[in-house]
């Protein structure tokens, strides 16, 4: 993994003009705010707190063009001491760029990933069944269903057909119905940062990673930056009933955002995330390669649709929220035998990038083994008070 956080890989393709923002661990010090440049780590402290400060900011760009804080280590260093299993304790390392902000999803907004839900559903979460029920869901629903506006009069039309010939799903209904699906995916100060590990339940059997644009937005409900993200997903707790989402969704280290937050300016907007393709590569210990993509222009729900969906009068978020907005990426290919699809093992190696946003890379461990957060909103409140920065 060492070889995968460099600056050349990590950062993005323009990094020279792009403004990115994220939290290192300082070992005697805590969580620190900083800048990321291509030549370094600068302190933000003064400026903001917070990741959620920062981001209530009236004009955080044009604050951070103005600010100069100091240096604190090359950002290659940085990204190499970020790899969880051969860290020194006594160097800066990533953590997620969040920390007060909620962190939420928004759920089956790809077509291909709702036939993957409406597959997983119909197997009862057995991997083994999903080949036979994918052939036969197909052949009902079909595979190209990419026009359907979800809440149109088109789309309410399908959903009758689909109650009539017996195959209509939970899934389906959010897929192209007029309600988002919008989830808590994890817990504020839960999220993991480039080169920390990721869990999956030890009782999970048919897993895999999810890779996705996160969008990051104030307590106004405003877009001001984006990064990515990894929502590990447990296909079978799932697709056993949907009451055990949270246990398939929400468990130790199953949430990776970073390595930064880009901030929309000039240079990126969110035009820019609507056009994303992601790549997504999993090389596992025994040599197994799976490689994938997620393309935001195929989206069902336009970004800010889900926005307005996960915030207004009914819902705010005064520490403001990250937004995971789901994937078009649903892995089929086969790795324990002929039918079985995709699960991961230990070990494996989840790199998500895109040119704009550079590159997340995690390795794969089971949740009770990899490293347990200890370090929550209380933590963060006693620390900040220590360092005087509670104002």
């Amino acid at each position: 993994m060492n070889s995968s956080l460099a600056v050349a890989t990590c950062l993005p393709a323009d990094a020279d003009r792009a403004i990115l923002v994220g939290r290192i661990w300082l070992e005697g010090t805590g969580p620190m705010l900083v800048r990321i440049m291509g030549d370094g780590i600068y302190d933000l402290t003064d400026l903001a707190a917070t990741s959620s400060q920062l981001l209530e900011l009236a004009d955080p760009v044009g604050t951070l063009r103005e600010y100069g804080g100091a240096r604190i280590a090359s950002t290659a260093q940085v990204l190499a001491n970020s790899a969880e299993d051969a860290r020194d304790p006594a160097l800066p390392w990533f953590l997620a760029p969040c920390d007060l902000q909620a962190i939420k999803a928004a759920g089956v907004t790809f077509v291909s990933s709702m036939l993957e839900r409406v597959i997983e559903e119909q197997a009862r979460g057995d991997a083994g069944k999903a080949l036979a029920v994918r052939e036969a869901v197909v052949a009902v629903i079909g595979n190209n269903l990419a026009s359907i506006k979800p809440g149109s009069p088109e789309a309410m039309k399908l959903k009758d057909v689909l109650i009539a010939q017996g195959v209509w799903s939970q899934y389906l209904e959010v897929g192209i119905g007029p309600d988002a699906e919008i989830f808590t995916k994890s817990q504020p100060m839960s999220a993991v940062g480039v080169g920390a590990e990721v869990g999956i339940h030890p009782g999970s059997v048919w897993n895999n990673p999810e890779p996705e644009v996160v969008l990051a937005l104030n307590s106004r409900g405003e877009a001001v930056g984006a990064a990515l993200g990894n929502d590990v997903n447990l296909r079978d707790f799932e697709g056993r009933s949907a009451l055990l989402l949270g246990k398939a969704k929400d468990n130790n280290a199953s949430c990776a955002i970073g390595p930064f937050i880009r901030l929309f300016d000039e240079h990126f907007s969110i035009d820019d995330v609507r056009q994303c393709d992601l790549a997504m590569r999993v090389t596992g210990p025994e040599g197994f390669v799976m490689e994938g993509a997620s393309s935001l222009s195929k989206i069902s729900r336009d970004p800010l649709d889900l926005v307005g969906q996960a915030i207004g009068q009914n819902h705010q978020y005064p520490d403001g929220f990250m937004l995971f907005m789901g994937t078009m990426f649903a892995p089929t290919q086969d790795r324990h035998g002929p039918g079985q699809g995709f699960t991961h093992v230990v070990g494996d190696v989840v790199t998500v990038s895109t040119p704009r946003l550079g590159t997340l890379v995690n390795r794969v461990n089971t949740s009770d083994q990899v490293a347990p957060w200890t370090f929550g909103v209380g933590a963060l409140m006693r620390n900040l008070g220590r360092r005087g920065l509670i104002r």
